[in-house]
Protein backbone atom coordinates (compact mmCIF):
# COMPACT_ATOMS: atom_id res chain seq x y z
CA UNK A 1 0.00 0.00 0.00
CA UNK A 2 1.26 3.51 -0.90
CA UNK A 3 1.34 6.29 0.85
CA UNK A 4 -1.76 8.08 2.41
CA UNK A 5 -2.89 10.53 -0.45
CA UNK A 6 -6.54 11.67 0.47
CA UNK A 7 -8.05 11.61 4.10
CA UNK A 8 -12.10 12.11 4.10
CA UNK A 9 -12.87 12.65 7.79
CA UNK A 10 -16.47 12.73 9.57
CA UNK A 11 -18.30 13.72 5.97
CA UNK A 12 -21.62 14.46 7.03
CA UNK A 13 -24.45 15.16 4.23
CA UNK A 14 -28.09 16.43 4.02
CA UNK A 15 -30.85 16.44 1.50
CA UNK A 16 -34.00 17.79 3.39
CA UNK A 17 -34.73 14.89 6.04
CA UNK A 18 -32.48 12.28 4.13
CA UNK A 19 -29.20 11.64 5.78
CA UNK A 20 -27.04 10.67 2.98
CA UNK A 21 -23.44 10.51 4.75
CA UNK A 22 -23.46 9.81 8.84
CA UNK A 23 -20.04 11.33 9.42
CA UNK A 24 -18.28 8.87 6.81
CA UNK A 25 -14.12 8.60 6.53
CA UNK A 26 -12.16 6.96 4.45
CA UNK A 27 -8.31 7.09 3.30
CA UNK A 28 -7.45 6.71 -0.44
CA UNK A 29 -3.51 5.54 -0.88
CA UNK A 30 -1.06 6.88 -3.70
CA UNK A 31 -0.93 4.07 -6.71
CA UNK A 32 -4.40 2.84 -5.82
CA UNK A 33 -7.75 1.97 -7.47
CA UNK A 34 -9.67 2.08 -4.86
CA UNK A 35 -13.48 1.12 -4.96
CA UNK A 36 -16.77 2.45 -3.59
CA UNK A 37 -19.56 0.58 -3.39
CA UNK A 38 -23.23 0.36 -2.58
CA UNK A 39 -26.81 0.01 -3.40
CA UNK A 40 -28.25 3.15 -4.94
CA UNK A 41 -28.71 5.41 -2.37
CA UNK A 42 -25.97 4.20 0.04
CA UNK A 43 -23.91 7.41 -0.58
CA UNK A 44 -20.94 6.80 -2.53
CA UNK A 45 -21.58 9.21 -5.26
CA UNK A 46 -22.80 11.58 -2.55
CA UNK A 47 -19.18 11.50 -0.68
CA UNK A 48 -17.59 12.16 -4.28
CA UNK A 49 -19.63 14.76 -5.38
CA UNK A 50 -18.85 16.20 -1.87
CA UNK A 51 -15.22 15.99 -2.94
CA UNK A 52 -15.14 17.18 -6.58
CA UNK A 53 -17.46 20.16 -5.89
CA UNK A 54 -20.63 19.02 -6.95
CA UNK A 55 -22.07 19.02 -3.79
CA UNK A 56 -21.45 20.95 -0.61
CA UNK A 57 -21.10 19.51 2.49
CA UNK A 58 -22.61 20.05 5.50
CA UNK A 59 -19.50 18.95 8.02
CA UNK A 60 -16.10 17.25 8.17
CA UNK A 61 -13.25 17.51 5.69
CA UNK A 62 -11.39 16.15 2.98
CA UNK A 63 -7.70 16.52 2.98
CA UNK A 64 -5.39 16.33 -0.08
CA UNK A 65 -1.16 15.54 0.54
CA UNK A 66 -1.55 17.07 4.46
CA UNK A 67 -3.58 20.44 2.87
CA UNK A 68 -7.57 20.53 3.38
CA UNK A 69 -9.59 20.87 0.47
CA UNK A 70 -12.69 22.44 -0.06
CA UNK A 71 -13.56 22.66 -3.94
CA UNK A 72 -16.67 25.47 -4.54
CA UNK A 73 -17.32 23.51 -7.66
CA UNK A 74 -16.05 20.88 -10.47
CA UNK A 75 -13.26 23.25 -12.08
CA UNK A 76 -12.44 24.78 -8.61
CA UNK A 77 -11.97 20.68 -7.95
CA UNK A 78 -9.68 20.38 -10.51
CA UNK A 79 -7.23 23.49 -9.74
CA UNK A 80 -7.36 21.97 -6.06
CA UNK A 81 -6.18 18.05 -8.04
CA UNK A 82 -9.90 16.47 -8.04
CA UNK A 83 -11.53 15.66 -11.02
CA UNK A 84 -14.94 13.30 -11.50
CA UNK A 85 -16.10 11.44 -14.53
CA UNK A 86 -19.77 11.42 -13.77
CA UNK A 87 -22.80 8.47 -14.50
CA UNK A 88 -24.67 10.69 -16.81
CA UNK A 89 -23.61 12.69 -19.76
CA UNK A 90 -21.29 15.58 -18.56
CA UNK A 91 -20.76 17.50 -21.54
CA UNK A 92 -22.66 20.58 -22.66
CA UNK A 93 -24.22 20.82 -25.86
CA UNK A 94 -23.96 23.79 -27.91
CA UNK A 95 -20.25 24.29 -26.73
CA UNK A 96 -17.75 22.19 -29.35
CA UNK A 97 -15.81 19.11 -28.05
CA UNK A 98 -12.40 21.13 -27.26
CA UNK A 99 -14.76 24.29 -25.53
CA UNK A 100 -16.33 21.10 -23.39
CA UNK A 101 -12.61 19.53 -22.81
CA UNK A 102 -11.25 23.16 -21.52
CA UNK A 103 -13.71 24.50 -19.98
CA UNK A 104 -13.03 26.51 -17.20
CA UNK A 105 -9.97 26.57 -18.02
CA UNK A 106 -10.53 28.82 -21.38
CA UNK A 107 -8.03 31.88 -19.97
CA UNK A 108 -5.34 29.00 -21.32
CA UNK A 109 -6.26 30.47 -24.89
CA UNK A 110 -6.96 34.14 -24.04
CA UNK A 111 -5.06 37.04 -24.61
CA UNK A 112 -6.03 40.35 -24.19
CA UNK A 113 -9.54 39.65 -23.99
CA UNK A 114 -9.42 37.55 -26.87
CA UNK A 115 -9.41 33.79 -27.39
CA UNK A 116 -7.60 31.96 -29.83
CA UNK A 117 -10.01 28.98 -30.69
CA UNK A 118 -7.79 27.54 -33.19
CA UNK A 119 -4.57 27.05 -30.82
CA UNK A 120 -7.35 25.47 -28.34
CA UNK A 121 -8.66 23.37 -31.11
CA UNK A 122 -5.25 22.09 -31.73
CA UNK A 123 -4.34 21.17 -28.25
CA UNK A 124 -7.58 19.25 -27.73
CA UNK A 125 -6.94 17.30 -30.83
CA UNK A 126 -3.16 16.71 -29.22
CA UNK A 127 -4.97 15.23 -25.93
CA UNK A 128 -7.53 13.14 -28.34
CA UNK A 129 -4.88 11.56 -30.74
CA UNK A 130 -2.63 10.99 -27.05
CA UNK A 131 -5.84 8.90 -25.74
CA UNK A 132 -6.54 6.58 -29.14
CA UNK A 133 -10.03 8.77 -29.66
CA UNK A 134 -8.44 9.80 -33.27
CA UNK A 135 -12.02 9.87 -34.78
CA UNK A 136 -13.59 12.68 -32.36
CA UNK A 137 -13.03 16.12 -34.32
CA UNK A 138 -12.17 18.83 -31.07
CA UNK A 139 -13.46 21.54 -33.80
CA UNK A 140 -17.09 19.89 -34.30
CA UNK A 141 -20.16 20.59 -31.38
CA UNK A 142 -20.21 17.85 -29.20
CA UNK A 143 -23.75 16.88 -30.01
CA UNK A 144 -22.75 15.39 -33.49
CA UNK A 145 -21.21 12.70 -31.56
CA UNK A 146 -22.98 9.64 -29.95
CA UNK A 147 -23.44 8.67 -25.91
CA UNK A 148 -20.07 6.82 -25.53
CA UNK A 149 -17.88 8.99 -27.71
CA UNK A 150 -19.39 12.37 -25.37
CA UNK A 151 -17.92 9.76 -22.63
CA UNK A 152 -14.72 9.65 -23.88
CA UNK A 153 -14.41 13.36 -24.38
CA UNK A 154 -15.00 13.26 -20.88
CA UNK A 155 -12.40 11.15 -19.75
CA UNK A 156 -10.05 13.41 -21.32
CA UNK A 157 -11.31 16.92 -20.03
CA UNK A 158 -10.79 14.59 -16.45
CA UNK A 159 -7.66 13.61 -16.69
CA UNK A 160 -5.20 15.31 -19.68
CA UNK A 161 -4.29 17.72 -16.36
CA UNK A 162 -3.08 14.67 -14.91
CA UNK A 163 -4.99 15.26 -11.32
CA UNK A 164 -4.06 13.57 -7.78
CA UNK A 165 -7.60 12.03 -7.86
CA UNK A 166 -9.88 10.98 -10.54
CA UNK A 167 -13.40 9.99 -9.30
CA UNK A 168 -14.88 7.16 -12.16
CA UNK A 169 -18.70 7.44 -11.15
CA UNK A 170 -20.32 4.57 -12.70
CA UNK A 171 -18.61 5.39 -15.92
CA UNK A 172 -18.46 1.72 -17.42
CA UNK A 173 -22.16 1.16 -17.83
CA UNK A 174 -22.43 3.76 -20.35
CA UNK A 175 -19.41 2.54 -22.32
CA UNK A 176 -19.33 -0.72 -24.80
CA UNK A 177 -16.44 -3.15 -24.41
CA UNK A 178 -14.01 -0.88 -26.25
CA UNK A 179 -14.77 2.47 -24.26
CA UNK A 180 -14.46 -0.01 -21.24
CA UNK A 181 -11.15 -1.06 -22.13
CA UNK A 182 -9.79 3.13 -22.77
CA UNK A 183 -11.08 3.97 -19.52
CA UNK A 184 -9.73 1.34 -18.03
CA UNK A 185 -5.88 2.17 -19.26
CA UNK A 186 -6.51 5.54 -18.66
CA UNK A 187 -7.67 4.77 -14.33
CA UNK A 188 -4.40 2.11 -14.64
CA UNK A 189 -2.04 5.48 -16.17
CA UNK A 190 -3.56 7.25 -13.03
CA UNK A 191 -2.89 4.50 -10.86
CA UNK A 192 1.00 4.06 -12.02
CA UNK A 193 1.67 7.49 -12.02
CA UNK A 194 1.48 7.75 -7.92
CA UNK A 195 -2.22 8.99 -8.21
CA UNK A 196 -5.45 7.27 -7.02
CA UNK A 197 -8.63 6.68 -8.68
CA UNK A 198 -11.79 6.11 -6.84
CA UNK A 199 -13.69 3.80 -8.41
CA UNK A 200 -17.63 3.55 -8.15
CA UNK A 201 -19.46 0.64 -10.43
CA UNK A 202 -21.97 -1.60 -9.39
CA UNK A 203 -20.48 -4.74 -11.41
CA UNK A 204 -19.09 -6.39 -8.65
CA UNK A 205 -16.71 -8.88 -10.73
CA UNK A 206 -14.91 -6.01 -12.55
CA UNK A 207 -14.87 -4.36 -9.08
CA UNK A 208 -12.50 -6.88 -7.94
CA UNK A 209 -11.01 -7.51 -11.12
CA UNK A 210 -9.69 -3.37 -11.61
CA UNK A 211 -9.60 -2.39 -7.42
CA UNK A 212 -6.97 -2.78 -5.13
CA UNK A 213 -8.93 -1.52 -2.81
CA UNK A 214 -13.00 -1.99 -1.78
CA UNK A 215 -14.75 0.21 0.08
CA UNK A 216 -18.61 -0.57 1.16
CA UNK A 217 -21.29 2.46 2.37
CA UNK A 218 -24.80 1.43 3.17
CA UNK A 219 -27.28 4.40 3.91
CA UNK A 220 -25.13 6.51 4.35
CA UNK A 221 -22.75 4.95 6.83
CA UNK A 222 -19.32 3.59 6.40
CA UNK A 223 -19.71 -0.49 6.56
CA UNK A 224 -15.63 -1.67 6.03
CA UNK A 225 -13.00 -1.53 3.56
CA UNK A 226 -11.33 -4.83 2.16
CA UNK A 227 -8.33 -5.76 0.27
CA UNK A 228 -8.73 -7.37 -3.60
CA UNK A 229 -7.45 -10.38 -1.83
CA UNK A 230 -10.30 -10.91 0.18
CA UNK A 231 -12.53 -10.13 -1.89
CA UNK A 232 -15.50 -12.03 -3.50
CA UNK A 233 -18.81 -11.52 -5.60
CA UNK A 234 -21.09 -13.20 -2.36
CA UNK A 235 -19.04 -11.46 0.14
CA UNK A 236 -19.16 -8.05 -1.37
CA UNK A 237 -23.28 -8.48 -1.58
CA UNK A 238 -23.42 -9.46 1.51
CA UNK A 239 -21.77 -6.34 3.18
CA UNK A 240 -23.72 -4.21 0.56
CA UNK A 241 -27.26 -5.18 2.16
CA UNK A 242 -26.31 -7.19 4.99
CA UNK A 243 -27.43 -10.22 4.17
CA UNK A 244 -26.94 -13.06 2.06
CA UNK A 245 -28.20 -12.46 -1.75
CA UNK A 246 -27.72 -15.54 -4.19
CA UNK A 247 -27.44 -15.90 -7.65
CA UNK A 248 -30.23 -17.50 -9.26
CA UNK A 249 -32.12 -14.06 -9.91
CA UNK A 250 -32.17 -14.71 -13.40
CA UNK A 251 -35.30 -16.40 -15.27
CA UNK A 252 -35.28 -20.78 -14.43
CA UNK A 253 -37.32 -21.91 -17.21
CA UNK A 254 -36.81 -23.50 -20.69
CA UNK A 255 -38.57 -24.47 -23.31
CA UNK A 256 -41.54 -22.20 -23.15
CA UNK A 257 -43.23 -22.22 -26.46
CA UNK A 258 -43.41 -18.70 -27.73
CA UNK A 259 -46.21 -17.53 -29.07
CA UNK A 260 -47.55 -17.16 -32.49
CA UNK A 261 -49.15 -13.69 -32.39
CA UNK A 262 -46.67 -10.98 -33.50
CA UNK A 263 -47.38 -7.66 -31.79
CA UNK A 264 -45.18 -5.52 -33.70
CA UNK A 265 -43.31 -5.75 -37.01
CA UNK A 266 -40.09 -4.19 -38.40
CA UNK A 267 -39.13 -4.54 -41.90
CA UNK A 268 -36.40 -2.83 -43.55
CA UNK A 269 -35.53 -0.42 -41.24
CA UNK A 270 -32.55 1.86 -41.98
CA UNK A 271 -31.24 4.56 -40.03
CA UNK A 272 -28.11 6.18 -41.68
CA UNK A 273 -24.23 5.60 -40.47
CA UNK A 274 -26.51 3.47 -37.79
CA UNK A 275 -28.84 0.45 -39.20
CA UNK A 276 -28.85 -0.83 -42.22
CA UNK A 277 -32.05 -2.99 -43.57
CA UNK A 278 -33.25 -4.59 -40.48
CA UNK A 279 -36.63 -6.30 -40.16
CA UNK A 280 -37.71 -8.29 -36.81
CA UNK A 281 -40.93 -9.40 -35.19
CA UNK A 282 -41.79 -9.11 -31.26
CA UNK A 283 -44.08 -11.71 -30.23
CA UNK A 284 -47.33 -11.70 -27.45
CA UNK A 285 -45.51 -12.64 -24.33
CA UNK A 286 -41.89 -12.73 -25.23
CA UNK A 287 -38.45 -11.30 -23.84
CA UNK A 288 -37.03 -10.49 -27.14
CA UNK A 289 -33.26 -9.79 -26.04
CA UNK A 290 -30.97 -7.58 -28.35
CA UNK A 291 -27.06 -7.17 -28.10
CA UNK A 292 -23.88 -6.55 -29.65
CA UNK A 293 -21.04 -4.54 -29.07
CA UNK A 294 -21.64 -0.36 -28.76
CA UNK A 295 -22.00 0.69 -32.16
CA UNK A 296 -23.33 -2.40 -33.49
CA UNK A 297 -26.61 -0.44 -34.12
CA UNK A 298 -28.74 -2.09 -31.02
CA UNK A 299 -29.39 1.66 -29.08
CA UNK A 300 -31.06 3.07 -32.35
CA UNK A 301 -32.84 -0.15 -32.45
CA UNK A 302 -35.72 1.01 -29.48
CA UNK A 303 -35.78 4.34 -30.68
CA UNK A 304 -36.50 3.59 -34.49
CA UNK A 305 -39.37 1.24 -33.54
CA UNK A 306 -40.99 3.74 -30.83
CA UNK A 307 -40.85 6.53 -33.86
CA UNK A 308 -38.29 8.76 -31.68
CA UNK A 309 -35.62 8.09 -34.73
CA UNK A 310 -35.71 11.37 -36.95
CA UNK A 311 -34.07 9.22 -40.15
CA UNK A 312 -35.83 6.16 -40.26
CA UNK A 313 -36.81 4.63 -43.27
CA UNK A 314 -38.58 1.20 -43.60
CA UNK A 315 -42.27 0.66 -41.76
CA UNK A 316 -43.21 -0.34 -38.08
CA UNK A 317 -46.29 -2.34 -38.02
CA UNK A 318 -48.63 -2.88 -35.22
CA UNK A 319 -50.94 -6.01 -34.44
CA UNK A 320 -53.65 -4.37 -35.52
CA UNK A 321 -52.07 -2.86 -38.89
CA UNK A 322 -51.24 0.82 -37.17
CA UNK A 323 -48.10 2.32 -38.64
CA UNK A 324 -45.68 3.75 -35.87
CA UNK A 325 -43.87 6.93 -36.87
CA UNK A 326 -43.79 9.16 -33.80
CA UNK A 327 -43.61 9.04 -30.50
CA UNK A 328 -47.48 10.16 -29.19
CA UNK A 329 -48.67 7.54 -31.21
CA UNK A 330 -46.70 4.62 -29.67
CA UNK A 331 -47.51 6.09 -26.58
CA UNK A 332 -51.45 6.13 -27.61
CA UNK A 333 -50.99 2.10 -28.38
CA UNK A 334 -49.68 1.10 -25.55
CA UNK A 335 -45.87 1.59 -26.22
CA UNK A 336 -43.34 2.46 -23.83
CA UNK A 337 -39.69 3.13 -24.63
CA UNK A 338 -36.69 3.49 -21.37
CA UNK A 339 -33.84 4.95 -23.67
CA UNK A 340 -30.22 4.33 -22.06
CA UNK A 341 -29.63 8.16 -21.98
CA UNK A 342 -31.79 8.50 -18.62
CA UNK A 343 -30.89 12.19 -18.02
CA UNK A 344 -31.32 13.48 -21.56
CA UNK A 345 -34.09 10.68 -23.22
CA UNK A 346 -35.92 9.32 -20.66
CA UNK A 347 -36.69 12.16 -17.55
CA UNK A 348 -37.49 15.67 -16.89
CA UNK A 349 -34.35 16.36 -14.76
CA UNK A 350 -35.74 19.59 -13.54
CA UNK A 351 -38.84 18.33 -12.51
CA UNK A 352 -40.30 16.29 -9.74
CA UNK A 353 -40.29 12.56 -9.01
CA UNK A 354 -44.60 13.01 -9.22
CA UNK A 355 -44.66 14.71 -12.80
CA UNK A 356 -42.34 12.74 -13.96
CA UNK A 357 -44.06 9.17 -13.29
CA UNK A 358 -47.19 10.76 -14.23
CA UNK A 359 -46.19 12.29 -17.16
CA UNK A 360 -47.52 9.47 -19.86
CA UNK A 361 -50.72 8.47 -17.83
CA UNK A 362 -52.27 12.21 -17.23
CA UNK A 363 -55.09 11.39 -19.98
CA UNK A 364 -55.47 8.31 -17.78
CA UNK A 365 -55.82 10.49 -14.33
CA UNK A 366 -58.41 12.92 -15.55
CA UNK A 367 -61.48 12.78 -13.73
CA UNK A 368 -64.44 14.76 -15.53
CA UNK A 369 -61.81 15.83 -17.61
CA UNK A 370 -60.23 17.47 -15.13
CA UNK A 371 -56.32 16.99 -14.01
CA UNK A 372 -56.14 16.46 -9.38
CA UNK A 373 -52.93 17.11 -7.96
CA UNK A 374 -54.11 14.70 -5.21
CA UNK A 375 -54.97 11.77 -8.01
CA UNK A 376 -51.16 12.28 -9.47
CA UNK A 377 -49.90 12.72 -5.70
CA UNK A 378 -51.18 9.09 -4.80
CA UNK A 379 -50.68 7.77 -8.73
CA UNK A 380 -46.94 8.43 -8.07
CA UNK A 381 -46.60 7.40 -5.03
CA UNK A 382 -47.76 3.94 -5.63
CA UNK A 383 -45.41 3.34 -8.40
CA UNK A 384 -41.95 5.12 -6.24
CA UNK A 385 -43.09 2.53 -3.37
CA UNK A 386 -43.57 -0.17 -6.46
CA UNK A 387 -39.60 0.01 -7.27
CA UNK A 388 -38.43 1.25 -3.69
CA UNK A 389 -37.38 4.58 -5.12
CA UNK A 390 -35.09 6.33 -2.08
CA UNK A 391 -36.68 10.00 -1.65
CA UNK A 392 -37.77 12.35 0.74
CA UNK A 393 -41.27 12.14 -1.53
CA UNK A 394 -42.76 12.10 -4.97
CA UNK A 395 -42.24 16.21 -4.53
CA UNK A 396 -38.66 15.66 -4.42
CA UNK A 397 -36.71 16.96 -8.03
CA UNK A 398 -35.36 13.83 -10.09
CA UNK A 399 -31.76 15.77 -10.43
CA UNK A 400 -31.48 15.25 -6.65
CA UNK A 401 -31.53 11.28 -6.80
CA UNK A 402 -28.87 8.90 -7.48
CA UNK A 403 -28.25 7.30 -10.75
CA UNK A 404 -29.97 4.08 -9.68
CA UNK A 405 -32.74 6.26 -8.48
CA UNK A 406 -33.22 7.92 -11.33
CA UNK A 407 -33.89 4.74 -13.47
CA UNK A 408 -36.44 3.65 -11.03
CA UNK A 409 -38.66 6.77 -11.47
CA UNK A 410 -38.08 5.64 -15.22
CA UNK A 411 -39.67 2.45 -14.78
CA UNK A 412 -41.87 3.43 -12.13
CA UNK A 413 -43.37 5.60 -15.30
CA UNK A 414 -43.87 2.70 -17.54
CA UNK A 415 -45.02 0.64 -14.67
CA UNK A 416 -47.60 3.10 -14.22
CA UNK A 417 -48.89 3.34 -17.50
CA UNK A 418 -49.51 -0.55 -17.74
CA UNK A 419 -48.15 -0.71 -21.68
CA UNK A 420 -48.71 -3.56 -23.37
CA UNK A 421 -45.17 -3.61 -25.12
CA UNK A 422 -42.11 -2.16 -23.70
CA UNK A 423 -38.57 -1.11 -25.02
CA UNK A 424 -35.78 -0.96 -22.45
CA UNK A 425 -32.10 0.26 -23.60
CA UNK A 426 -29.80 -1.14 -20.68
CA UNK A 427 -32.87 -1.37 -17.68
CA UNK A 428 -30.61 -2.42 -14.95
CA UNK A 429 -27.71 0.37 -16.08
CA UNK A 430 -26.71 1.66 -12.67
CA UNK A 431 -28.58 -0.48 -10.57
CA UNK A 432 -27.36 -2.68 -7.71
CA UNK A 433 -27.90 -5.98 -7.55
CA UNK A 434 -30.98 -6.39 -4.97
CA UNK A 435 -33.08 -3.79 -7.33
CA UNK A 436 -31.60 -6.03 -10.41
CA UNK A 437 -33.09 -9.15 -8.73
CA UNK A 438 -36.59 -6.75 -8.51
CA UNK A 439 -36.41 -5.47 -11.91
CA UNK A 440 -35.85 -9.70 -13.76
CA UNK A 441 -38.70 -10.82 -11.51
CA UNK A 442 -40.98 -7.70 -12.36
CA UNK A 443 -40.45 -8.40 -16.41
CA UNK A 444 -41.10 -12.02 -15.83
CA UNK A 445 -44.06 -11.29 -13.98
CA UNK A 446 -44.87 -8.95 -17.21
CA UNK A 447 -44.34 -11.62 -19.68
CA UNK A 448 -46.11 -14.12 -17.83
CA UNK A 449 -49.05 -11.50 -18.11
CA UNK A 450 -49.23 -11.65 -21.52
CA UNK A 451 -46.61 -8.11 -22.12
CA UNK A 452 -44.24 -8.10 -24.80
CA UNK A 453 -40.34 -6.84 -24.09
CA UNK A 454 -37.22 -5.61 -26.26
CA UNK A 455 -34.64 -5.78 -24.28
CA UNK A 456 -31.47 -3.95 -25.48
CA UNK A 457 -28.23 -4.63 -23.17
CA UNK A 458 -25.00 -5.01 -23.75
CA UNK A 459 -24.72 -7.43 -20.58
CA UNK A 460 -24.42 -10.82 -22.10
CA UNK A 461 -25.76 -12.68 -18.98
CA UNK A 462 -28.38 -10.78 -18.54
CA UNK A 463 -29.61 -11.55 -22.29
CA UNK A 464 -28.87 -15.22 -21.58
CA UNK A 465 -30.46 -14.92 -18.30
CA UNK A 466 -33.97 -13.49 -19.59
CA UNK A 467 -34.38 -13.19 -23.00
CA UNK A 468 -36.80 -15.54 -25.14
CA UNK A 469 -34.79 -15.20 -27.76
CA UNK A 470 -31.76 -13.43 -28.62
CA UNK A 471 -30.55 -11.03 -31.75
CA UNK A 472 -26.60 -10.45 -31.91
CA UNK A 473 -26.16 -7.05 -34.28
CA UNK A 474 -22.57 -6.33 -36.16
CA UNK A 475 -22.21 -3.26 -38.05
CA UNK A 476 -26.26 -2.04 -38.43
CA UNK A 477 -27.54 -5.08 -39.36
CA UNK A 478 -28.49 -8.49 -37.67
CA UNK A 479 -25.75 -11.17 -37.64
CA UNK A 480 -27.40 -13.75 -35.07
CA UNK A 481 -30.43 -15.39 -33.68
CA UNK A 482 -30.22 -17.40 -30.73
CA UNK A 483 -33.56 -18.93 -28.78
CA UNK A 484 -33.60 -19.50 -25.34
CA UNK A 485 -31.95 -22.51 -23.74
CA UNK A 486 -29.61 -23.88 -20.96
CA UNK A 487 -27.04 -24.48 -23.08
CA UNK A 488 -26.26 -21.19 -24.89
CA UNK A 489 -23.04 -19.74 -23.56
CA UNK A 490 -21.54 -16.17 -23.84
CA UNK A 491 -18.91 -17.55 -26.47
CA UNK A 492 -22.09 -18.21 -28.73
CA UNK A 493 -23.43 -14.43 -28.21
CA UNK A 494 -19.91 -12.97 -28.49
CA UNK A 495 -18.53 -14.45 -31.88
CA UNK A 496 -21.34 -13.28 -33.72
CA UNK A 497 -20.90 -9.98 -31.78
CA UNK A 498 -16.99 -9.48 -33.15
Amino acid sequence: MGELLLQADQIDKHFGITHALDHVSLTFHKGEIHALIGENGSGKSTITNCLTGIYKKDSGTFTLEGKVIEAKNQVDGNHQGVAIIVQEIGTLSGLTVAENIFLGNEDMFTSHGIKNTSAMNKKAQEYLDAYGFTWIDAAKAIETYNFEDRKLVEIVKATYFHPKVLVVDETTTALGQKGREELFKVMHRVRDEGNCVIFISHDLEEVIEQSDAISVLRDGVMIGSISKAEATVDGLKKMMVGREIGDNYYRTDYGEMISDEVVIRAENISVPGQLDDVSLELHKGEILGIGGLSECGMHEIGKALFGASYFRKGTVTLEDGTQINDIPTAIAHSMAYASKDRDNESLVINDTICENICLPSLEDLKTGGVLFGWSMKKFAEKFARQMSTKMTGVDQFVSALSGGNKQKVVLARWIGKDSDLIILDSPTRGIDVKVKADIYAMMDEMRKNGKSIIMISEEIMELIGMADRILIMKDGKINGEFLRSESLSDMDLIEKMI
